[in-house]
């Protein structure tokens, strides 16, 4: 199975994190180039200080742990994130940060409405009847 998965990874040419157990180190933002047998080849780069190295590195299948894949990222800085044309209507969101922000004031108002009711309940009757 995890072959099958290794050898999809590589014909789609993206970029994966690979975590090797017998070495206990994650691998980022490698790219699988090959798989022949039990060997899986890796490429990928490290920025250490002032200067980029590229590596190139055989592993074995056994020793391949985990495989993670980033699936999509969005920026934090405001700007609206791209929407494929592909994606369907109802999924589709208006705006985004509209939609947050609505959903959390109905939580607080939620919340607000709960605390009265609760306190409401919590008063002692001001016109006892008997």
């Amino acid at each position: 199975m995890l072959h099958r998965k290794i050898y999809q990874l590589c014909c789609d040419g993206r970029e994966v994190c690979i975590f090797l157990r017998d070495q206990q180190r994650w691998i980022e933002r490698a790219r699988i180039l090959d798989i022949e047998g039990d060997l899986v080849t890796l490429r990928y780069e490290l920025d250490e200080e002032d200067e980029v190295s590229a590596w190139e590195e055989l592993v074995r299948l056994d020793s391949i742990g985990s495989i993670s894949q980033k699936i999509s990222c969005v920026s934090r800085l405001g700007f609206e994130p791209a929407v494929s044309d592909d994606c369907p209507e109802a999924e589709r969101l208006d705006d985004p940060l509209e939609i947050l922000l609505d959903s959390g004031l109905s939580k607080l108002e939620q919340a607000d409405c709960d605390r009265q009711a609760s306190e409401s309940q919590a008063e002692p009757n001001a016109n006892p009847e008997s």
